[in-house]
């Protein structure tokens, strides 16, 4: 055979022959148990005559395989009998979603693609790729209706749209199974979380809390912040409640405060009970303020360095919040009783000497809004100086938080 290939659609139906070349029925599924391979076809399921029992041929019960059929040097069978450590190829995978980790979409199996190896003097199945595109379909369409080689010959003038099977995620949603196959969700936690976020929304209820319930909670909150407010509810509300709390607090408190809001009481308050110290406090007085107010919408993270602090202060401040370090573009001033008096822009601080004081490289009047002011209000703000961050004050004219263009962007989409 060609390049030592084979597919789903081609094992299908293939007859199995004994030692004396003797038919002993027909191929109606294929095995991986992944804890014990990664990719090699451990299981062989075939029909006998009758059709109704079916037999499990091991992968070292094998001498060869061609489109002819698969050819036996031990005919010791055994009944099939269901294992939860096995994956079904047609039962489990054929005609599913899966994740495309490399594409990054959802897609659905049309076929698959084997690798035939030689290993100790027998042919070996493994899995080379999942494939999705025209070509498998015409394969399925036309297999049983024409011969094999033929079938072969005419797909040449349909193009390969295939995902290398290392590059795929299998949907499971029963978590012990997903333990027992061994299915790795590592690409998923690596993707970007709007990526991943794109790829959730598409999936079903079961499937977004299976892909939630097992990704690092890191992964999981930074993906959640990148959804509509609906399905974040949704997918919070179907988790364990110490599952939910865990992803909101590595949220952004100002996030997880909308994502509970979104949440009946009584779901919200179980969360928070489960919820730890600094963010619990943190969200419990966000919900405090109107959605629409800059109370609702501010992030209560922030540097803030004393007005007759040095440069070398800031910096020390930016070291110890390194969590900020991605978005941050702002320190703040503040006097003693943290009453906010200036902002300075990040990139003004790299560029000075560590001596010199921060108050020396105030050039504007900071813009600063009451923690009641109104959504509509902050919109026009930021529109008419081009901010990307504004502080937020209580009526004391202490540092509140601050509210920064992704939140504009945020309110601006739901509108």
């Amino acid at each position: 055979m060609a390049e030592n290939i084979l597919y789903l659609t081609e094992l299908l139906g293939l007859k199995v022959y004994d030692l004396k070349r003797r038919v002993l029925g027909r191929v109606r599924d294929a095995a991986l148990v992944p804890v014990v391979h990664p990719v090699r076809i451990e299981r062989i399921l075939l029909s006998g005559g009758g059709g109704y029992t079916w037999v499990s041929v091991r992968y070292d019960q094998i001498e060869s395989i061609t489109l002819d059929g698969i050819y036996l040097s031990d005919e010791h069978l055994i009944p099939y009998h269901e294992d939860e450590y096995v994956l079904r190829l047609v039962r489990d995978l054929l005609d599913q979603q899966i994740i495309d980790a490399q594409g990054r979409k959802v897609v659905r199996v049309t076929d698959i693609t084997f690798d035939i190896r030689r290993e100790a003097l027998r042919d070996v199945l493994h899995v080379l790729e999942v494939d999705i595109g025209v070509r498998s379909v015409f394969r399925r369409l036309v297999q049983g209706v024409l011969p094999r080689r033929i079938v072969r010959k005419l797909q040449h003038y349909i193009p390969v749209n295939s995902i290398r099977w290392e590059l795929c995620n299998i949907l499971e949603p029963d978590p012990q199974r997903r333990l027992r196959l061994n299915i790795d969700l590592t690409l998923l936690e690596e993707m970007h979380p709007a990526d991943l976020a794109d790829i959730v929304e598409e999936l079903s209820p079961e499937d977004r809390e299976a892909i939630f319930e097992a990704i690092d909670t890191e992964a999981a909150a930074e993906a959640l912040s990148e959804m509509e407010p609906d399905i974040q509810a949704q997918i919070i509300e179907s988790l364990e409640t110490e599952k939910a709390a865990d992803i909101l607090e590595e949220m952004d408190p100002d996030e997880a405060a909308d994502v509970l809001a979104e949440l009946g009481r009584e779901t919200s308050e179980e969360i928070l009970e489960e919820m730890e110290g600094e963010p619990k406090a943190e969200v419990e007085e966000l919900l405090e303020y109107d959605e629409d107010t800059a109370g609702g919408m501010m992030n209560t993270a922030f540097v803030a360095v004393h007005e007759d602090g040095t440069v070398a202060d800031a910096l020390e401040a930016l070291r110890r919040q390194q969590e900020l370090a991605d978005t941050l573009n702002t320190i703040f001033l503040t006097d003693l009783d943290e009453r906010l008096k200036a902002a300075l822009p990040v990139a003004r601080v790299f560029l000075a000497r560590p001596t010199r004081k921060l108050s020396e490289l105030v050039q504007d009047d900071v813009i600063k809004v009451p923690v009641r002011e109104k959504a509509n209000r902050i919109i026009e703000l930021f529109d008419k100086y081009n901010l990307l961050t504004l502080p937020v004050v209580d009526e004391e004219g202490r540092m509140a938080g601050v509210v920064t263009a992704d939140d504009i962007i945020s309110v601006l989409r739901q509108h």
